[in-house]
């Protein structure tokens, strides 16, 4: 189900929603100060949820709240959104820090000195994820950060404050994942190729015309979330192993799962989403997804899992932002045509369509297992709705600040936002690069890295892991080469352009 955000009436969240001067005060943010007295509060929306949550939650796959977007959910909407600025906000993206790729703030105090003092949650646990792709020997001679294997990605928080309990109409469960950061990870996203998810079973196989076919989900993204080490248990047990003491603490309440991401995170989260309802099964209650900005996951098969076991994801998509148009290329089943023919969706100017194929080029397609399928409901927004935002680069399209603020109709969401005595923003803003993951230089280059005329990737005769040994290889070798102070160097407005 897709649905097209139309213009309402203003909003008031509770938050200061000022329209900016200008675009740089639009995505501005705090200087990420230790002191949390310096940050602007950022209050709950007191608006009750109560017997309706779980309509919000999409229980009926948000039916009649889309288009036009309801108020309420609106603010539910960025209230998540929230909740991942704050995973953003809490890493460590300085390749040169000793703690990179850590959380930088203790559990107790994250949400607190990331700037969001008064959710009415308690964090509970912090979550990595370990990248299973394995580096040449060389790369031990190379900075830390380029081998860096595992790192922070997100957490769990469970709502404790029984005024928000109240007002939601159940105890609430965040899971929130933050998007690509490290080398690696950009890495494991570009392993595009679809891979059958383990263990899932013959109950798990799709229906209907998609029999037989076995769900399957991209390959990096699955690595992501399985792999591990000796000495650090996955991203997978982790989020198990939390869910389960969570269930044992509060099952017998009314109880639900959001889990929200950005990016790389949104991904991650709808594979934690199917995860949960697989593993804890009729014991699990109503999982959400909220994913801002998220690349396809799976196929029709994974999309029919998710589906038929009851887990509900809403995924907000920005017209103009590329990554939610890969990996792959969707065929739409449902829209097979007579003569033996299929649709493949394709974008043309942000604009959705379909271009019919021969029923034997489909068969042929759907071999490569590059045929992925969107999953759950869509609120499709667009940049080019927001004054603020014409002609603004393909990473601004990508960034969670654009997706709140069109989520917002186009106001401004103070994200722990910080004013001089004079009303003016702190131009020492520690976190003013960060782009949600665009700060560190290593992942805007390896991001631009077109990988096409590579003919280590042009061999359909070698495995994907072959084939990505090789390609990490390549990948950092030529990154080597470059110059060590341009590598290292703060992210600019004009290193952004490049």
């Amino acid at each position: 189900m897709t649905s097209t955000l139309t213009k309402p009436a203003s909003l008031s969240l509770g938050i200061d929603t000022q329209v900016p001067k200008n675009l740089e005060r639009l995505f501005h943010e705090s200087d990420g100060s230790n002191s949390a007295a310096r940050f602007a509060p950022t209050t709950t929306p007191v608006k009750r949820l109560n017997k309706r949550w779980m309509e919000y939650q999409g229980i009926k796959d948000w039916e009649g709240l889309l288009d036009p977007l309801d108020e309420d959910l609106r603010t539910e909407i960025i209230r998540y959104g929230h909740f991942v600025e704050v995973a953003y906000r809490a890493f460590d993206f300085n390749p040169s820090s000793p703690s990179y790729g850590r959380c930088q703030y203790p559990k107790s105090k994250l949400l607190e000195r990331s700037g969001f003092p008064e959710t009415g949650y308690r964090l509970t646990k912090n979550l990595r994820a370990t990248s299973g792709i394995q580096l040449p020997r060389w790369t031990e001679k190379a900075p830390r950060w380029v081998g860096t294997q595992s790192s922070w990605i997100g957490y769990v928080a469970v709502c404790q404050d029984k005024e928000e309990i109240a007002r939601l109409g159940r105890r609430d469960v965040v899971i929130s994942f933050r998007g690509t950061a490290t080398c690696l990870e950009w890495l494991e996203n570009l392993r595009a190729t679809l891979t059958p998810l383990p263990n899932a079973g013959s109950t798990a196989m799709g229906h209907g015309e998609d029999s037989g076919e076995p769900p399957m989900v991209e390959s990096g993204f699955l690595s992501l979330y399985t792999s591990g080490t000796e000495t650090i248990p996955s991203l997978q047990q982790l989020v198990r192993e939390e869910i389960k003491k969570i269930l044992q603490s509060y099952g017998d309440e009314p109880l639900s799962f959001t889990i929200t991401g950005h990016s790389l995170g949104a991904a991650l989260a709808t594979l934690a989403a199917y995860d949960i309802k697989t593993t804890f099964n009729h014991h699990a209650p109503l999982v959400t997804v909220i994913s801002f900005g998220g690349p396809r996951v799976g196929n029709r098969s994974f999309r029919h899992c998710l589906e038929n076991q009851g887990t509900k994801v809403l995924r907000i998509v920005n017209s103009d932002d590329l990554i939610t148009k890969v990996p792959g290329f969707v065929i739409d089943a449902a829209a097979v045509r007579e003569n033996d023919t299929a649709t493949i969706r394709h974008h043309n100017d942000a604009a959705p369509g379909f271009l019919t194929i021969p029923g034997w080029i489909q068969k042929r397609v759907e071999d490569t297992q590059w045929v992925y399928a969107d999953v759950g409901s869509e609120l499709r927004l667009s940049s080019r709705d927001s004054p603020y935002l014409a002609g603004i680069n393909v990473a601004t399209c990508h960034e969670l600040k654009t997706y709140l603020h069109l989520v917002n109709d186009g106001e401004q969401i103070v994200l722990g936002y910080i004013q001089n005595s004079d009303g003016d923003s702190d131009d020492d803003s520690v976190f003013s690069h960060l782009a949600n993951g665009y700060a560190n230089p290593v992942e805007i280059r390896v991001s631009l890295i077109d990988l096409r005329n590579d003919e280590d990737t042009k061999s359909n005769e070698e495995d994907d892991d072959g084939r990505m040994r090789k390609v990490t290889d390549f990948v950092i070798r030529r990154e080597f080469r470059e110059d060590e102070s341009r590598r290292n160097a703060p992210l600019t407005a004009e290193t952004r352009q490049e």
